[in-house]
């Protein structure tokens, strides 16, 4: 089974007993009387302060009919108020009554007590990854529905120059996906680690830069631009590299057009990089950035043996 599969395969194993255990399954949800779809439009209306039925049927991804329904019954049971819409006299603005504010506080506190009881059973850095992890599935799954294009894109941010951890997960990113797709071993990951150690104490040099991808503040993706260790007045590009979920997103090209652009102002004569010659879309990618192969051979530079290929952009 491919890592694709399997991890399709746990996602939905987990969502299902997260649907379970979380109550979805209930008439009502998080010690309410009311059903899930009452008590997100009630936490929803508090987050926003105040909101039309359009909108809470576009958060909710329900029918405006079963949207309108549920609300007439939360503003007859006085958890919700309406209010004229100050844009259009004809739209109503809901808000939280009273009563409906002392139900959402009791709802954050049962919901907020699940969590830190769940939480408490794993280990601090567990914690970090499934709130990592969680946030940005569930803006993926909101993407889908939306038929959003880009949402990895306008997630992440580009930072460049030293960040703290950057060679440690930089290194992993190279270890894992290199191990799995191509089976390389600790004398490839030992080579990144100490390349990347020796880089980063010359990051000071103008010459000299790399580009993170940032999401969620976590390490996603990286390109550098060694402009040192080649000499003769030329770039080497290394490092790339993207996380799992990250791939086929347009990051990559991002990354790299930043990289091109730093060589460009720097005004280098050309930028090398090697790679072998399975990258197959790594390789489409240097293409369309004006990277020619120059050379190929066969080489065990990598830990194994393979077909290396050296790659050159020319700059005018």
């Amino acid at each position: 089974m491919t890592t694709e599969l399997q991890n399709i395969k746990n996602i939905r194993v987990s969502s299902r007993l997260m649907v379970r255990e979380l109550g979805f399954m209930n008439q009502n949800l998080a010690a309410t009387d009311y059903p899930p779809s009452a008590v997100h439009a009630m936490l929803e209306v508090e987050l926003h302060g105040s909101m039309t039925a359009a909108q809470l049927v576009q958060i909710l991804g329900l029918e405006k009919s079963s949207v309108s329904r549920m609300l007439a019954k939360l503003v007859e049971a006085g958890e919700l108020e309406e209010s004229p819409c100050s844009e259009d006299a004809r739209t109503k603005r809901l808000s939280l009554t009273g009563k409906g504010k002392d139900i959402v506080q009791s709802i954050n506190a049962y919901a907020d007590q699940r969590v830190a009881a769940a939480l408490r059973k794993l280990d601090p850095f567990t914690q970090d990854a499934i709130s990592q992890g969680l946030s940005s599935y569930a803006s993926a799954l909101k993407a889908c529905r939306e038929n959003t294009a880009g949402q990895v894109q306008n997630n992440v941010k580009i930072v460049s120059g030293y960040h703290a951890g950057m060679i440690g997960r930089i290194t992993e990113m190279h270890g894992s996906f290199y191990a799995r797709e191509h089976h390389f071993g600790h004398f490839f990951e030992a080579k990144v680690a100490a390349g990347l150690a020796d880089f980063a104490l010359r990051l000071e040099k103008p010459c000299n830069q790399i580009w993170l991808a940032m999401l969620n503040e976590r390490i996603v993706g990286s390109v550098a631009i060694d402009g040192e260790d080649l000499g003769n007045n030329e770039a080497h590009l290394r490092w790339f590299i993207l996380d799992d979920g990250c791939r086929g997103s347009g990051l990559g090209r991002k990354l790299i057009s930043e990289a091109t652009r730093f060589c460009d102002e720097q005004k280098f004569a050309s930028v090398q990089l090697w790679t072998f010659n399975q990258l197959t879309a790594a390789r489409r990618l240097y293409e369309s950035f004006g990277f020619e192969l120059s050379k190929e051979w066969e080489g065990d530079q990598w830990g194994s043996p393979l077909t290396e290929q050296q790659f050159s952009r020319k700059i005018v």
